[in-house]
């Protein structure tokens, strides 16, 4: 065992690379073999543990505030002093165990992960990544300054969500408006910091010897189950399968709402001019009846909700200077996940906490295993178990079950998620598409224009059915407000396989919910000891990217969508 690690989190809090740097020269020096290589990885897993947990208190310690000067220049003192030779060391633990020949039993899958990661360090790439993470800081500092007064009132982007639901159409359009110019006001901000991300993108793959940074990003993110040519079929799978029926569900709206062209304000409205779903009208009223819901789906999953509530691992307010989108992270020292929303009162937010909940779920079970074997479940199916929740918790939402809602209402959430799921694939894909656009034409992609022009172009392939007339501005910049371009390159994918993993443990759990949650349960539990089709497998699902299989998900949904629309 390591001795004198930090048993407390106050002391671990003020660490810096000097008081680290003993630790890992102590698992350098440790001779190995194979009676002590369980106990060695478990000691290097303790230890990035609480490397891993400062980085990750202290990330959120910006979002929840990107304007605390303090925590961000604590940020950055740890990204440039503690990160960069960490990463290093990490790298010379690797090569140490890689050369030593032993394979322990069950940890298989983490190393063909280790030997992936070994091969694609550079040392050169170490202050790079610091780069990037400074520039992850600027994007979320633009976006979450973002505000436009109405009703007299300062309110943030995510705080005029809720007039797109309003019924007078006026209304809604004036609403959009507002918001589409101010965030067209930072156009030249999002284009500048995109100039430098990318260069800095090309050389860490350059620097790896690759290609490009496609390349490099589909052996960073260990996709040993699916490849580059794989992601292009599924997009074309997608626009050949999915597209067809999202275009059904905008032209059955807009016939619904009696307007001559379906037009962007035109896509949350009630098409029967019901009032707004309005689940919550604070925190505490989302908390506690989501803590119900997740009691129901399973009275585990429903404890280790408890146990987030009770420890203050929740921040779920809209506010100024708060980063925009939601996350689910780990804090793997206190064993413990931590979740960060904008809530402003609509159904939107009651799925994002089923979803980050889901991650939650996942990172309570992983917690049970041996500390080495708890990193890096695939990507993919960490998704499962958040759009698997998503569905999961269905049948819940209705008040009579201890959910939100009426069964009127419970039915027509259930509609809006659902026909969510189909309008998802489409987007997923320009998103896709884009980024291999991009990352495989680095020089023209330098210039936002032609960046513009590749997403409206894509915008148009695949999201046919809204009317953008006279909006190209706001059009084409789409790509500025979709946070994983800039911040987590070529992670969007994992969404679209995820959908296609969930909808099939939902219609497992159609037929029977307690035996689909437990299969979901344990295929939770694996963490990183099994490999993605083994894992959609344990969960009763299958990993696919045909047409074949996203065409019988969508045929299940249209038909549920069809029996909900007569409750």
């Amino acid at each position: 065992m390591l001795q004198g690690l930090p048993a407390t989190l106050d002391t671990l809090m003020g660490w810096t690379w000097d008081d680290a740097a003993p630790f890992y020269a102590a698992l350098a020096e440790r001779p190995l073999d194979e009676t002590n290589v369980v106990e060695w990885l478990n000691d290097w897993a303790a230890l990035g543990a609480r490397i891993g947990e400062v980085y990750s208190r202290l990330y959120v310690g910006l979002t929840v505030n990107t304007a605390d000067a303090e925590v961000k220049a604590r940020f950055e003192r740890y990204i440039e002093g503690v990160l960069p030779p960490a990463r290093v060391a990490d790298q010379q633990l690797k090569e140490k165990l890689i050369a030593s020949g032993i394979q322990p039993e069950r940890y298989e899958i983490a190393l063909r992960n280790m030997v992936a990661q070994a091969a694609l360090f550079r040392e050169a790439n170490v202050p790079l990544f610091t780069d990037e993470d400074r520039l992850r800081t600027e994007y979320d500092d633009v976006a979450g300054a973002q505000t436009v007064q109405w009703s007299g009132a300062e309110r943030t982007v995510a705080q005029m969500k809720p007039v797109q639901f309003e019924a007078d159409r006026a209304t809604r359009e004036k609403a959009w408006r507002l918001v589409a110019e101010r965030q067209l006001a930072d156009r030249e901000a999002f284009n500048g910091l995109w100039q430098r991300f990318l260069p800095l993108r090309r050389q860490i793959a350059a620097n790896a010897e690759l290609a490009d940074y496609r390349e490099y990003q589909w052996r960073e993110k260990l996709r040993f189950d699916y490849s580059i040519e794989d992601a292009l079929r599924f997009q074309e799978a997608i626009k050949q399968t999915v597209v067809p029926a999202a275009r059904r569900i905008y032209e059955r709206r807009r016939q619904q709402l009696g307007v001559e062209t379906l037009r962007p304000w035109d896509l949350q409205v009630d098409v029967a001019n019901r009032p707004p779903l309005k689940p919550f009208a604070n925190a505490d009223t989302l908390i506690n009846t989501t803590g119900h819901i997740f009691h129901n789906v399973d009275a585990a999953l429903g404890g280790d909700f408890e146990v987030m509530v009770g420890e203050g691992l929740l921040d779920l307010d809209n506010r100024k200077n708060k980063a925009p989108g939601g996350y689910c992270t780990s804090f793997d020292f206190s064993e413990r996940p931590f979740i960060f929303m904008n809530a402003v009162g609509i159904h939107d937010d009651v799925q994002t906490l089923l979803h980050e909940g889901g991650h939650a779920f996942h990172a309570f079970a992983v917690y049970t295993l041996p500390p080495f074997l708890q990193s890096q479940p695939p990507t993919e199916f960490c998704e499962v178990a958040s759009m698997g929740m998503e569905l999961l918790a269905m049948p819940y939402l209705a008040s009579s079950k201890g959910g939100f809602y009426s069964e009127a209402d419970a039915a027509r959430a259930s509609i809006e998620h659902l026909e969510g799921l189909i309008l998802f694939w489409p987007y997923m894909a320009v998103v896709d598409a884009f980024q291999h656009w991009a990352y495989t034409h680095a020089d023209d992609a330098m210039n936002p224009a032609n960046c513009d022009a590749a997403w409206g172009k894509l915008w148009d392939e695949y999201m046919g059915g809204i009317d953008y007339s006279g909006l190209d501005d706001v059009k084409v910049t789409g790509w500025h407000r979709k946070l994983h371009i800039f911040q987590v390159p070529f992670y969007y994918i994992e969404y679209g396989i995820a959908q296609l993993g969930a909808v099939q443990v939902w219609g497992n759990a159609l037929k029977d919910q307690a035996q689909a949650v437990a299969a979901y349960r344990r295929a939770l539990a694996l963490g990183g000891t099994a490999g993605l089709p083994a894992l959609f497998a344990a969960a009763g699902a299958k990993l696919a990217m045909d047409s074949e299989t996203l065409g019988a998900a969508v045929a299940l949904a249209e038909s549920q969508i069809e029996q909900l629309e007569a409750v």
